[in-house]
């Protein structure tokens, strides 16, 4: 039968659109209202079932091949989980207000590009997944008759009820309860995974912020250890970057290639994007780019791949037959940077071993770094509140860790190279 739907003036309306999708994670998941059911509809959210949420992750565990379009899903689910607990706890939420955080919550990825954060920067220079999302979401609006008005503002941090910007962008938001249990449950790498029952049950509000009750400190600390692991032996695995890293280099060999005139196979939208790459100026160019984007998905690019492993142009079918047929390029990892003249002795065998040029070794030999760092920098710490009704950050109350030591940036230094030049 219909059910009762709020809309953006509080106003109840009937729908029809009363769905559940079984989520392998949380069991099943309803469609709270025809707004999200309309957006899950959109052919620019059913893109996001195209784009794998851990990239290349997929190489090193061969379950992680589950998509943007799944951890969408989920984090509004533990959306409305943690809306449910504000409510208990006498926290005013009206139906316009939860249909706002769920939208902006469910569209907090939309941006993402294929293989998620591998070619992040690489489809347009400058832009960020987040910046892309904002983008996509304002012309969403345009579409849904402001119906999204609220959403942006909460996605953005600019609705007057800041909490709610707390769930969807913050050390505890609902996009990392999701993304860490998600992928621990993909993976198959057990220390990611997180409570995310008991922690939202703990939430809270003081301040107008979103904080965690004082009983729920060591659920707080598993929460971080978790991501903490899950950063390096997920995230910045050694063979996770030198796959993207591959990615990364074969797109910039194929540009190059098309720079020069040579026309090589591509859909409408991947070609786009091979002479494309700045952020375009006026609106009309802003529209084109954003049309293409939501055209672009990982099938794009892995058909491609396909092709110009026998395009002709030797370095660009080289490294796509390593990227298809997973025959990687070696990788070290260490805690300082290497050496340059460990560096030009790599680049000299690679060039004996492969035949290669000056301008043709940077896309074999490369150096970069990763990070690791607990609390992401320019987001809102995770507060504690204690019984006393006073409100302290989790390094003043934890045992396990300081401010110092949350903070502290990590940083590994890589050294990719072919495999095949220790050889003989």
């Amino acid at each position: 039968m219909p059910v009762k739907c709020f809309g953006i003036l509080n106003q109840p309306r009937l729908t029809n659109k009363k769905k559940i999708i079984n989520d392998p994670v949380y069991g099943f998941i309803s469609m709270p209202c025809d707004l999200i059911f309309d957006l899950v509809s959109h052919p620019w959210f059913q893109r996001l079932r195209n784009i794998r949420q851990l990239g290349l992750s997929s190489y090193v565990y061969p379950g992680a091949v589950h998509s943007r379009f799944q951890h969408s899903l989920g984090a509004m689910y533990l959306t409305t989980q943690a809306i449910h607990t504000l409510r208990i706890k006498n926290i005013e939420i009206t139906p316009a207000e939860e249909e706002a955080v769920l939208a902006a919550i469910l569209l907090h990825d939309i941006g993402h590009g294929p293989f998620s954060h591998a070619l992040e920067h690489s489809l347009v220079e400058d832009m960020p997944h987040e910046r892309m999302s904002l983008m996509i979401m304002e012309v969403l609006n345009h579409q849904f008759d402001g119906r999204l008005t609220d959403a942006i503002d909460v996605f953005r941090g600019t609705y007057p009820k800041k909490f709610f910007h707390d769930l969807v962008t913050g050390q505890m938001d609902m996009d990392r309860m999701d993304y860490l249990r998600r992928d621990s449950f993909f993976t198959g790498v057990i220390e990611g995974s997180v409570g995310s029952d008991r922690i939202i049950r703990m939430l809270n509000v003081a301040d107008d912020r979103l904080v965690v009750d004082e009983k729920g400190i060591y659920s707080v600390e598993k929460f971080l250890i978790a991501r903490r692991m899950m950063y390096w032996q997920v995230y910045n695995h050694r063979t996770v970057v030198s796959a993207e890293k591959l990615l990364t280099n074969l797109l910039i060999r194929a540009r190059e290639v098309t720079g020069k005139g040579t026309v090589l196979f591509a859909t409408p939208a991947l070609s786009y994007f091979l002479q494309q790459r700045h952020i375009p100026d006026g609106a009309e160019d802003t529209e084109e780019m954003i049309s293409q984007f939501t055209a672009l998905d990982e099938s794009d690019i892995m058909s491609a791949t396909k092709v110009w492993m026998t395009a002709g142009e030797r370095i660009l079918a080289d490294l796509c037959r390593r990227l298809v047929t997973r025959d990687l390029l070696g990788i070290e990892l260490q805690n300082i940077p290497f050496d340059d003249m460990k560096v030009a002795e790599m680049e000299q065998r690679a060039k004996d071993a492969l035949k290669l040029n000056d301008n043709e070794i940077r896309f074999y030999v490369n150096t970069g770094d990763v990070y690791n760092q607990t609390y992401a920098p320019g987001t809102p710490e995770v507060r504690i509140l204690l019984k006393n009704g006073t409100i302290k950050d989790i390094t003043a109350v934890s045992d396990l860790f300081d401010k110092d030591a949350l903070s502290e940036k990590v940083t590994k230094y890589y050294l990719c190279y072919p495999k095949e030049i220790f050889k003989n």
